[in-house]
């Protein structure tokens, strides 16, 4: 047989009219690669969403099921519940913080002695002592209640807080642990501030008790959790405050109200080092002084003279005592023992003068 009878036949030329049809393909295509924007971070997300409006039904389908299986390992990975879609408002943030120290200053002790007496003598004056005067309230504000004891605002017309309330603006944070007295809470929601209330006893994680009134399932500490307790799922959840704001999408809290037996003193240090204190317009604490409270080391002077600077670092950040409650309902001790006439509990109020 000829070795030419072996070959494939040729194939013939295209017909004429499929060169319109390939020239048209090959236009699509280059439109399509010049239209396609170039990726850069925090667009893939608007990218996915344009694709999808050009997509099918079910390539639509498709692609949201590979998204949220995404989206669903990343917020494993991120182990944040319900964050702002279902709760609140708002993007996070970035990390805000500025240099950090990793201790406060300690203040001159008040005698050479080191004696208890004259520590506990200097803190318990400074407690009691107002720094600045909060008038009558503002006659605009209704809920006279928000000035009273124990735990009062300032609403003198000098300082923002009156007009964030007008302008339906105001943020208050309120950390508690089972406390069933929520009048504070309900008041300033009342007066039409955003009102989120953190307690890490709470059976859900997010709920809305009422318009602009949160409860969430959390607590405030002085650090974030280990990671081995996340990886295990505990119910409990303690972050710091600053890592809170940036998850809510919140720069400023215009109150800060909590009653944390005893991690007062780790909380607000820790407010102090990361500069999240300059961020909060008035704070409302209550302290504890039947024990040292938690991770504070030393003798008993040692302890009072670490509180006595604690505080005096607010003052230094623009922070005035306005107000000062001593609970005479509470146990009448101080650092386990009956002295100084002082009482185990006090509920103390500053005003961030240089708040804006």
């Amino acid at each position: 047989m000829p070795w030419r009878k072996l070959l494939p036949p040729p194939i013939s030329a295209a017909p004429r009219w499929m060169m319109p049809l390939c020239l048209s393909s090959v236009a699509l295509l280059l439109l399509g690669l010049a239209v396609v924007p170039a990726w850069s971070p925090g667009s893939e997300l608007g990218s996915r969403q344009r694709l999808q409006q050009h997509q099918a039904p079910g390539e639509q389908r498709s692609a949201a099921g590979s998204s949220m299986r995404a989206e669903s390992r990343s917020a494993r990975s991120r182990s944040i519940e319900a964050r702002a879609e279902t709760c609140c408002p708002g993007s996070p943030l970035q990390d805000r913080r500025k240099s950090l120290r990793w201790h406060i200053e300690l203040q001159p002790w008040a005698s050479s002695s080191h004696s208890l007496e004259e520590e506990a003598v200097r803190f318990l004056t400074y407690i009691s002592s107002s720094q600045i005067s909060c008038n009558k309230p503002n006659e605009e504000i209704d809920s006279l209640e928000l000035s009273q004891e124990p735990w009062p605002v300032c609403l003198d017309s000098a300082f923002h807080l009156v007009q964030q309330i007008r302008r339906k603006q105001c943020r208050v944070y309120s950390v508690g642990l089972g406390s069933g007295d929520k009048r504070f809470e309900v008041e300033m929601a009342k007066a039409g501030c955003e009102v989120h209330y953190f307690d890490p006893s709470l059976s859900e994680a997010h709920v809305q008790k009422s318009e602009g009134y949160w409860h969430h399932r959390m607590a405030i500490d002085w650090r974030d959790p280990n990671p081995a307790a996340i990886a295990q799922k505990q119910r409990r959840t303690t972050k710091r405050l600053a890592t809170i704001m940036n998850e809510f999408g919140h720069r400023k809290v215009d109150v800060l109200k909590a009653d944390v037996e005893s991690a007062e003193w780790k909380i607000l240090e820790n407010l102090i080092l990361e500069n999240v204190i300059e961020e909060i317009g008035q704070l409302i604490f209550a302290i504890h002084l039947h024990w040292p409270g938690f991770e504070i080391g030393g003798n008993d002077s040692d302890v009072v003279r670490f509180w006595y600077s604690l505080l005096k670092e607010l003052e230094l950040r623009n922070f005035k005592l306005f107000h000062s409650y001593k609970d005479i309902n509470k146990p009448q001790i101080f650092l386990r023992k009956l002295a100084f006439n002082a009482s185990s509990s006090y509920i103390l109020s500053w005003i961030n003068t240089q708040w804006r």
